[in-house]
């Protein structure tokens, strides 16, 4: 189990690596790091899919989790991409962009790099599923399927709320706090996490595979606490309609606002 498993983060890491260093050169180019968010999707399919083709086997475990990763996958980049659409760099890399010395070297390795070391770290249930034949299904597919469909559903219909409202020019400056934003200030993060809990499920049928649970509790921690949750709000910080939202609705987790 050992040497299959290193050998599996070993080829997996150099295929991001690569990835990730072509999405690089395509965002000097275009001189917009903004493309490393679409891209992002669109990695853990060349995973999902370059572990397959690898392990030479295919099973019906390994087609439900790869097509999910598809699912998800595809339906993330595209959204981004429409979101980004003509507005230019992101707040966030901009910012970085006219304050980091040494901004190519730095961004090559702080911004693509450590990504990639990230996808490396949550698709680690796809590639050590796709990489070996596991027992029949059971119980733990079922919940994965079904804990996946829910972060799945309510990431889309949040971004698809927040979506209409910014189409309405009454909502402009504006806070969302209807449907799903009124239980929770950042429900589309809370279904993406949701998303890699029910993905790395189904790796609990195998051997040693609650060692995969790394993926979707690194996802959790980086969506609430480093780059998702703490880095959006900051930009509200101070409005005094955003901390009245804020006091009266939870972060993350729906309804529970000490999350």
């Amino acid at each position: 189990m050992v040497p299959y498993f290193l050998n599996s983060l070993m080829e997996t890491g150099l295929v991001i690596c690569l990835y990730m260093t072509i999405i690089f050169i395509l965002a000097l180019a275009r001189k917009d790091n903004s493309i490393v968010d679409v891209a992002w999707g669109a990695g853990f399919i060349i995973i999902a899919v370059y572990s397959i083709i690898q392990s030479g086997e295919v099973d019906i475990r390994k087609m439900i989790v790869s097509l999910l990763v598809l699912l998800w996958g595809l339906r993330l980049s595209f959204h981004i991409m429409v979101r980004n659409s003509g507005k230019g760099e992101d707040f966030r890399y901009k910012a970085w962009r006219d304050t980091w010395k040494y901004f190519v070297i730095r961004s090559f390795f702080q911004i693509f790099m450590l990504q990639g070391v990230f996808m490396l770290i949550i698709s680690m249930p796809i590639w050590f599923i796709n990489s070996g034949i596991g027992p029949p299904l059971g119980p733990w597919d079922s919940i994965g399927l079904l804990v996946f469909g829910i972060g799945f559903l309510m990431e889309v219909i949040a971004d698809y709320q927040l979506a209409e409202f910014k189409k309405n020019p009454v909502n402009r400056g504006k806070i969302i706090t209807s449907g799903l934003w009124s239980v929770s200030r950042h429900p589309n993060y809370f279904g993406e996490s949701l998303v890699w809990w029910g993905i790395s499920f189904y790796a609990l049928s195998f051997p040693n595979g609650w060692y995969t649970l790394i993926g979707p509790v690194v996802m959790t921690l980086l969506l609430r606490f480093v780059s998702g949750v703490p880095m959006l709000e900051k930009k509200y910080a101070g409005r005094p309609d955003w901390e009245e939202y804020k006091s009266r609705t939870a972060a993350f987790v729906p309804f529970l606002k000490f999350l």
